[in-house]
């Protein structure tokens, strides 16, 4: 396993739409356990893979906020229901140092397949449902920020709430 870099809001990768994976084979395992190192190392709760340069429609998963504790990886993802809003702050290790309010669903039903090619289904709700609406907008090419009907700027990442400026 390793550590990947991480690109960044101004690199053109992460405009682009991820292919989907037509090949499981031992790279794409390799991926799925670097990206959750990855994501593990920079305190992160969701990872797409063209955030570590590869244009494929793979995303881990870790909310360490919900009671069970979801941690999953899905290949090929798509929602395929979505119910309920909310407006909640969002922040992404590709765009450090700020934060925006996001309005998205509060309820999914999601497809997606696991390494064995494995077509499952699962319904997610509230923060679960909303780090996979983040993550897959990574692999068509959405940011937050382009959703976000506020941006922040943080000032002080040193705090545990931090302060925060609009922008």
């Amino acid at each position: 396993m390793a550590i990947r870099i991480i690109r960044t809001d101004d690199d053109p990768i992460l405009r682009k739409k991820a292919k989907e994976v037509g090949n499981i084979n031992d790279r794409l395992k390799v991926l799925i356990d670097d990206m959750f190192e990855t994501m593990d190392a920079s305190y992160g709760v969701g990872l797409a893979a063209p955030q570590v340069g590869i244009l494929k429609r793979v995303i881990t998963i870790d909310d360490n906020a919900e009671e069970n504790n979801t941690r999953m990886y899905m290949i090929n993802p798509v929602i395929t229901r979505k119910d309920g809003s909310d407006v909640c702050r969002e922040g992404c290790l590709s765009i450090p140092g700020k934060q925006g309010d996001v309005e998205r669903a509060t309820d999914i039903d999601v497809s997606y397949e696991n390494l064995n090619g494995e077509k499952l289904e699962m319904n997610a709700k509230d923060f679960l449902a909303r780090i996979i609406q983040h993550e897959i907008d990574h692999l068509d090419g959405i940011l937050y920020t382009d959703r976000a009907l506020q941006m922040y700027r943080i000032i002080d990442q040193d705090e545990d709430l931090g302060e925060e400026e609009e922008i």
